[in-house]
């Protein structure tokens, strides 16, 4: 072997270091590195780079040092030409930083958040999501797509909507998933627009709902203080559903226009019966009323009579009497045939008779009546 002893006179071959044995040891077989041979030199090393070496209370002065200038160093960020910093102390809004390098005091004292500012973000409403892909491949549109109308058809509406942050603490702190609750709101937007909007024009004034929508969108939005500024709505399409629903549609419109016509139908009906017993109802009330006043003021006549005749008894008892008695009797013996007697003159032996209806002068003949002509 290379490695045996050459110049020989030595028992048992050592190797080219002498003594008959490898620079590892014994045995002939490789021994790894001593570790804390290599830890040992590499702590020496560190200390004579130290001044006054590692144990000493320069060192640690110096290790502290360092610690510090790092920490104070990691308060330093820099703000992108489109973003605002937003300063955080203690997890508390405190300032905003413009776009540059800029310096808070490091964590966990004060944090910094950039967000976007000038960044137009754009959601689309209506696209099917990556899990419904399949679905909508079959023919299947996503259910934020379809409205009802003011008119109650059903209407398939795709549209963006463009926003920035014009406030970006409020955007942050505010609202959670400013994505997501910018597209619900702009979906619960749409779809009051198209539920107080006829199919026709819909489908036709795609501007109007546009501009109408975003009008509410950003009032709503605004109310949420949420700190987006809605740039535009773009209305891509508007279509109608499938064709079975279309058929379903149909037969709910022709059990409108029924139900539409038989309303009309009552209503004639109503106006034509209404009138007439109002007005039969109206001369019923009407007669009643001039009964009840003809008996009262009848009422009121006879009581009127009967206290001046009790006034005028009160005043001559005897005469009043005897009047009344004379009215009362002529009312009743007016037609009657009278025969007056004397009974004083009876007394006496003497009857006299006075036939007073033979004294009467004879009326004149009443003309008569006219004889029906017999019937053939």
């Amino acid at each position: 072997m290379p490695w045996q002893n050459q110049g020989g006179g030595g028992s048992g071959g050592g190797g080219p270091w002498g003594g008959g044995q490898s620079p590892w040891g014994r045995g002939g077989g490789p021994r790894p590195p001593n570790l804390e041979e290599i830890l040992r030199r590499g702590q020496d090393r560190f200390r004579r780079l130290l001044p006054g070496g590692w144990g000493s209370g320069r060192g640690v002065i110096f290790v502290l040092l360092a610690l510090v200038v790092i920490w104070l160093a990691s308060g330093i960020y820099f703000v992108q030409p489109d973003e605002v910093g937003i300063v955080l102390r203690f997890g508390a809004f405190n300032r905003k930083t413009t776009p540059g390098a800029n310096y808070h005091l490091p964590y966990p004292i004060e944090s910094v958040l950039t967000p976007s500012v000038t960044r137009v973000n754009t959601i689309e409403i209506g696209e099917p999501s990556a899990q419904a892909q399949s679905s909508f491949e079959t023919g299947q549109e996503p259910q934020e797509a379809r409205m009802l109308t003011g008119d109650e058809n059903l209407l398939n509406v795709y549209f963006t909507v463009q926003y920035v942050v014009n406030d970006a603490p409020e955007f942050l702190f505010n609202i959670r998933n400013p994505n997501e609750t910018v597209k619900a709101v702009a979906e619960s937007a749409m779809r009051e627009v198209i539920g107080h909007t006829p199919a026709t024009d819909a489908i036709v004034g795609g501007d109007k709902i546009a501009s109408e929508t975003q009008e509410l969108l950003q009032h709503i939005l605004d109310e949420y203080q949420s700190g987006v500024q809605i740039t535009n709505i773009n209305l891509r399409r508007i279509d109608l559903p499938s064709p079975d629903v279309i058929a379903a549609f149909a037969d709910v419109q022709n059990a409108k226009t029924e139900r539409d016509s038989k309303i009309i139908q009552a209503k004639t009906y109503s106006s034509n019966i209404l009138p007439r017993a109002k007005g039969e109802a109206a001369q019923i009330v009407q007669a009643a009323e001039a009964y009840r006043q003809q008996v009262v003021l009848h009422a009121q006549g006879d009581t009127s009579r009967f206290l001046a005749v009790y006034q005028a008894y009160k005043q001559a008892e005897d005469v009043t009497a005897e009047r009344l008695y004379i009215e009362t009797m002529e009312s009743i013996l007016k037609s009657a045939n009278k025969v007056v007697l004397d009974k004083a003159a009876s007394q006496a032996g003497v009857l006299p008779y006075l036939p007073l209806p033979a004294l009467r002068p004879p009326s004149p003949a009443a003309p008569a009546p006219a004889q029906p002509q017999a019937q053939r």
